[in-house]
């Protein structure tokens, strides 16, 4: 029975919509529609592991850098403290490092890879894969985030290289 009064319509209309997004929140938890948001929203080419529940992206059109997490706090914290903007950031909580999404515009020399290596520093090489937190890693406190994608921007990988150098160069704050 349709209400023909116009708040009765109303209220109709309200309780469909809370049952869609209803629906959309639980959808959005499933790894489809995490990759989806991923490649959608985010432009992460994601891709999805079903036999261990990992969502993947390939180095390549996105790069990475992995570090210590107290490392990785300093320079989030530098990042915020000097309004650079911020990028997705991603907590590897069991090995306690983070890994910073970025433009993948660090040149391929050697001399770079060995003093971030000196640092505990790592860039993910291209065609390395990039775990991405995924709906099974929410109770398995395997990954999450720490700043999560909200669009397509990422930092210039050069920018937190030069992050990480300055960070190292003064120690804790």
């Amino acid at each position: 029975m349709t209400s023909t009064h116009p708040l009765g319509r109303l209220h109709q209309t309200t309780m469909l919509v809370e049952a869609l997004l209803m629906d959309q929140l639980a959808l959005a938890e499933t790894p489809a529609a995490r990759c989806a948001y991923y490649r959608h929203t985010c432009d992460l080419p994601a891709g999805f592991h079903p036999e261990i529940g990992r969502i993947t992206v390939r180095a390549g059109f996105v790069g990475a850098i992995t570090m210590p997490a107290a490392l990785g706090q300093q320079v989030h914290d530098d990042l915020i403290h000097h309004r650079n903007p911020l990028g997705p950031v991603i907590s590897h909580v069991r090995s306690k490092r983070w890994t910073f999404l970025i433009r993948p515009d660090l040149p391929d020399d050697v001399r770079l890879f060995a003093e971030l290596f000196r640092l505990n520093v790592s860039i993910v090489p291209i065609g390395g894969e990039i775990a991405l937190p995924s709906p099974a890693d929410t109770h398995a406190g395997y990954r999450e985030w720490i700043v999560a994608p909200e669009n397509r921007f990422r930092p210039s990988g050069a920018a937190i290289v030069d992050t990480v150098r300055s960070c190292r160069n003064t120690g804790p704050r």
